[in-house]
């Protein structure tokens, strides 16, 4: 027969006392009740109950100073605040201070069942669930994470590229880990101790492009005051990532591709050539041979970029690294968020294998900070999970018959064309773009172009 499980109250009210023993106790909860903090203190040390209900103000110790002296005896402690007071700091500072819930008077029953079901199912776990091993390899900047075959055989590859210095491209999913991949396979190389330079591909323009990844002259152009150098510059003879190098425009896909065949670059505004040594990856997570094939990426730059190809799997194809990345996250988000969970309710993996994780490993790390705080304790809950994941934004169903998003793209700009008869700049206002990027687009879709002498 299990032990009967206990819980302590501690309130000044004779009348709150006695209805929350008598409720308690018909759940066949064993009870024990204090009129003061004094007393309340000297019950917990005696009893060790499972649940305090703890009240607020009480007569000679505030509830706030016991909660702490029990959260500093026990860490795990699951402590109800009760109050009559509505009032915002109170709240935030004791659950800061690690209390597991906090009603207010008068009590909803239900709101307290709850509250006190769900500690009690807590606690149990804490003492039924091993904890987590810390196996965390100390000195290593950054860590992929997995033991299945197709990480295994990632780990493998990076192996293999850390001794020379071939070009790489690095394709998967947003969220799997590009930029990590790129980053250890700097630090694994011979040149570690150089500079580690990305370049988000995403964010790049036109005009920008060269002074950004070549650097400028002084005198180059209006307000190039002092000689700056670019990014290539500035990696020396160590990496430099070309982060979502899909989303690079025409125009600045034919630089970077005079760039890589001869490896040299001159400032903007200079004369000199300057011979490059940085070993060059590129990332994406969009499919390039299908964009070279529809025209928007250079097929002989996806050669040069595809020496060596690494694809990293989603997080879906090795849920057997589940178990895993969890405890790596946990252990970062412990030290990070000063949280204290070192234990895994067994449902919870149940949880995470049943989702389909279309953001990955980057999603994984967010569900699990946010079912830390919900779980309010040192055992990640699965209900904690569930909650979560219910809370976020839903699996996109398949695309098929629908319109893709270039499709849809163009309908918005001929929309917003017809809406302001052909005026560009009102065009580029109502799409809220530049003019120069409305023209582009406008040349990319084979749009008409608007009369010139109708800005």
């Amino acid at each position: 027969m299990p032990p009967v499980k206990r819980v302590l109250i501690i309130d000044d009210e004779t009348s709150i006392r006695e209805s929350l023993d008598m409720y308690l106790s018909e759940k066949g909860l064993a009870v024990e009740a204090a009129g003061t903090g004094t007393e309340g203190l000297a019950a917990y040390h005696k009893y060790h109950p499972q649940v305090i209900i703890l009240d607020i103000r009480l007569p000679d110790i505030s509830g706030l100073d016991i909660l702490k002296r029990i959260m500093e005896t026990d860490h795990d402690a699951k402590v109800i605040m009760i109050t009559a007071y509505h009032d915002m700091e109170t709240t935030i500072e004791a659950m800061r201070q690690g209390a597991y819930d906090y009603i207010h008077k008068p009590i909803d029953v239900d709101e307290l069942d709850h509250a006190v079901t769900k500690s009690l199912h807590i606690a149990d776990k804490v003492h039924a669930i091993p904890h987590l091993q810390d196996d965390q390899e100390s000195g290593v900047r950054h860590q992929i994470v997995g033991k299945t075959p197709a990480m295994r055989a990632l780990f493998k590859t990076i192996g293999l590229v850390s001794r020379n210095r071939a070009t790489i491209l690095v394709e998967g999913e947003t969220g799997t880990g590009k930029e990590l991949i790129a980053r250890v396979i700097h630090e694994s190389s011979l040149v570690s101790d150089q500079p580690y330079v990305t370049v988000d591909c995403t964010t790049l323009v036109d005009n920008l492009f060269e002074s950004e990844l070549f650097g400028y002259e002084r005198g180059a152009f209006t307000g190039a005051v002092e000689t700056k150098k670019g990014r290539l510059e500035l990696a020396g003879e160590g990496t430099i990532l070309f982060d979502e190098v899909g989303d690079l425009p025409l125009p600045l896909q034919a630089k970077l591709l005079r760039f890589l065949e001869y490896s040299e670059f001159t400032r903007v505004g200079g004369t000199k050539a300057i011979l490059s040594q940085a070993r060059i990856i590129a990332a994406t997570n969009r499919d390039l041979c299908d964009l070279a094939t529809q025209g928007r990426f250079r097929q002989d730059l996806l050669f040069r970029l595809r020496v060596i190809t690494i694809s990293v799997p989603p997080l879906r194809s090795r849920l057997d690294d589940l178990p895993e990345l969890v405890r790596f996250f946990l252990h970062k988000i412990n030290r990070d968020l000063g949280a204290k969970v070192t234990q895994v309710e067994d449902k919870a993996y149940a949880v995470l294998r049943n989702h389909s994780w279309p953001g990955n490993v980057r999603e994984l790390k967010n569900v699990l900070i946010k079912s830390v705080v919900e779980s309010r304790g040192s055992v990640l809950l699965a209900d904690a999970l569930k909650t979560v994941l219910a809370a976020s934004p839903r699996d996109l169903p398949p695309i098929t018959g629908l319109a893709s998003l270039d499709d849809l793209e163009k309908t918005h700009i001929l929309k917003a064309m017809v809406e302001t008869k052909g005026n560009l700049s009102a065009a580029a206002r109502l799409l809220r773009i530049s003019r120069p990027t409305l023209r582009k687009r406008l040349k990319l879709y084979g749009l008409h172009q608007p009369d010139p002498r109708n800005p």
